[in-house]
């Protein structure tokens, strides 16, 4: 292999490592042993230099090498610090005859170093350190040699830097994370983290049929201790009581603050039922014991609900409602107590007929399609749209979401919405034809019309051939139609879920995934997951330009996903300042009030042609319409039309 050949390889080999998360050490041990072999040197290695302008070395070809980089952070001199302050290359041919290092030189030159060349690791502004060659013999490097030297330089400063900015996403992403999930004051799980366990214990539940409690526990006379002793006293007694509860708890329980004087605790893989009613009995008995706070002591009550899962029954929703439910009938008993879930009843009269009533309006096709435009950040054009799905009930109203999903899942309506919603979706795309003529944009980009689908639509058997049946009847350009999935798809088989996703894109269909920031969403899944777009959830956009780690996540995200060839979308955009921070970030593509709010097929298709005003807000049922449980309270207009959980 000749040394272009070889030099191609190592760079090739490099670029790779650029977009995963494999480790700066490893990587840069791999590229000083290469460089020896490529170049005619002895060792090299590289220093760093901290921000306080410390130098250390961190890869060293051989111990020879590690002397070297460590005499001149002893010393403070030598070549590869001149070249890290002064920003360009230093080359000494004959280390014997150098002058400018009294100190480095005699010491370096009994140690047996001949000549040395230092590259400056630096990009722009900013410079990191140095890339070091050393020979123990006296002489000039070749023209070739110099040149791929300051080449493998740069190359290795754009990795340190990239690699630099993750380790700051993620620890960013990291404390955002502590602090959006975790209740400030007494440091519990928040309502969002306890949400996510508790699909997490539903996900397991299914598979292994094993049986779920939750507890919700409430204060009695709560607001007394607030009113006759002040919120402080009142933090205190909180504090206080989150203490005591962790205390009973399994290793594997979660105890979690909703708000005010309300935890909830979660429990899996009860041996027993039993198990949750001795551990209510429990809780009681641990708030016979006053509670010592700095300036009193106070003798509380609680009142506590259980409500189970299992036996096929695994909805997060409807168990916290029944838990809730129970703990209010225990406040009504006097409090000082615990009751459990009547799990014997079924559902009342209410939902019974809202059964029927689903129904009916699927038959009827009552139900009702609204479209979120999808604008490009440049220059405003409608880009597509989100199709969200609304249930308007004649004498009820808009429909509670968790209680509209949990009726369709019962009775097995959740992938005949689904597909419903698909087709009627699809369908209304290409009728926005008339009037948008090719359906593509500026930029040649199809208008596309974008459809929620959970994981249990995805993973249902046939789903492949419903998409395929839609394009077919539809006539929709693949390219045109986005799925958006959540991460939550990897919380089951998701091995099979990224099969069925790849077989999607090989129909030409594109995948979003969705909420992402929220949850558990990590970088990695986008190296994992075979998808097209990123939207970025509200919840970080509408931090943008108050919360700098919000802005250093987004740039993370949006700047990882381009290196991976991937659109990215900023969803809950609401002002002019959002919509210029996303656009200066990298996002292509905003949703959001600012641009227009959730609107039926008629008014979007009037926005298309300009006659349409954008920005007015929606009615606030709008925003509460729509099938599928989200995990956060989108401002941009109703939830996706997710079809499960």
């Amino acid at each position: 292999m000749n040394r272009d050949t070889e030099l191609a390889t190592m760079l090739s080999d490099f670029a790779h490592t650029l977009v995963t998360d494999f480790p700066i050490q490893g990587i840069l041990d791999e590229l000083v042993h290469r460089i020896v072999g490529l170049l005619e040197v002895s060792s090299a290695g590289v220093t760093l230099i901290s921000p306080g302008r410390v130098p250390h070395y961190v890869a060293a070809s051989d111990p020879s090498a590690r002397r070297y980089e460590e005499l001149q952070t002893e010393l403070d001199e030598g070549p590869c610090l001149e070249a890290y302050r002064a920003g360009r290359p230093v080359a000494i041919a004959d280390l014997a005859a150098e002058q400018r290092y009294p100190r480095f030189a005699p010491a370096a030159l009994d140690a047996g170093l001949r000549a040395v060349f230092t590259f400056p690791l630096c990009h722009q502004d900013r410079r990191i350190g140095a890339l070091d060659l050393y020979r123990d013999a006296p002489g000039q490097l070749d023209p070739w040699a110099l040149k791929t030297a300051q080449t493998l330089a740069q190359v290795t400063t754009v990795y340190l830097l990239n690699a630099q900015a993750r380790a700051l996403a993620r620890e960013t992403t990291d404390r955002y994370r502590q602090r959006s999930l975790h209740d400030p004051l007494t440091g519990l799980p928040n309502r969002a983290l306890l949400q996510e366990r508790l699909e997490h214990a539903a996900a397991r539940g299914r598979r292994s049929g094993a049986d779920v409690a939750v507890l919700f526990v409430d204060l009695d006379r709560f607001k007394w201790v607030n009113d006759d002793h002040g919120h402080q006293a009142g933090d205190f007694l909180l504090t206080a009581v989150a203490d005591r509860l962790s205390h009973l708890l399994r290793p594997a329980d979660t105890l979690a603050r909703l708000a005010g004087d309300e935890f909830v605790v979660l429990c899996e893989d009860l041996a027993a039922p039993s198990d949750a009613v001795q551990l209510a009995q429990r809780i009681g008995d641990a708030f016979l014991k006053p509670f010592i706070l700095p300036s009193m002591s106070l003798t509380i009550t609680a009142s506590v609900g259980i409500a189970f899962a299992g036996h096929g029954q695994y909805l997060p929703g409807q168990l916290m409602r029944d838990a809730d439910a129970a703990m209010y009938q225990a406040k009504r008993l006097g409090g000082d107590r615990h009751r459990v879930n009547d799990v014997s009843a079924e559902l009342t009269p209410f939902d019974s007929d809202l059964r029927v009533d689903l129904r009916d309006a699927l038959d009827a096709e009552a139900l009702e399609i609204y479209y979120q435009p999808v604008m490009a950040s440049g220059d405003g054009q409608v880009a597509g749209a989100e199709a969200l799905l609304r249930w308007p009930h004649p004498t009820r109203g808009i429909i509670d979401t968790a209680n509209l999903v949990a009726i369709a899942e019962e009775i097995g309506l959740l992938g005949e919405i689904g597909a419903w919603v698909l087709e009627r979706a699809c369908a209304q795309r290409q009728a926005w034809l008339a009037v948008a003529g090719s359906g593509r944009n500026d930029r040649g980009e199809p208008l596309h019309i974008a459809v929620n689908v959970s994981s249990t639509q995805l993973m249902a058997y046939g789903f492949l051939q419903v998409v395929e049946g839609v394009l077919q009847r539809t006539g929709l350009d693949p390219a045109a139609l986005v799925l958006e999935i959540t991460e939550g798809i990897l919380l089951g088989d998701g091995e099979r879920a990224a099969t069925v996703l790849d077989e999607l894109r090989a129909l030409g269909v594109r995948i979003a995934l969705d909420d992402f920031g929220s949850g558990y969403s990590s970088l990695q899944y986008l190296q994992i997951l075979p998808v097209d777009i990123v939207k970025i959830d509200q919840g970080f956009v509408a931090e943008l330009g108050r919360d700098p780690a919000a802005t250093a996540i987004v740039t993370a995200v949006a700047d990882l996903s381009h290196e991976l060839g991937l659109s990215v979308v900023a969803e809950g955009v609401e002002t002019q300042a959002q919509r210029d921070a996303v656009t200066a970030i990298g996002c292509e593509y905003f949703q959001g009030y600012l641009a227009a709010p959730p609107m039926p097929a008629d008014q979007f298709e009037a926005l298309l042609v300009g006659e349409a005003p954008a920005g007015q807000p929606a009615e606030p049922s709008r925003l509460e319409a729509v099938i599928g449980p989200r995990r956060s309270n989108s401002r941009s207009g109703p939830a996706g039309a997710t079809l499960g959980g």
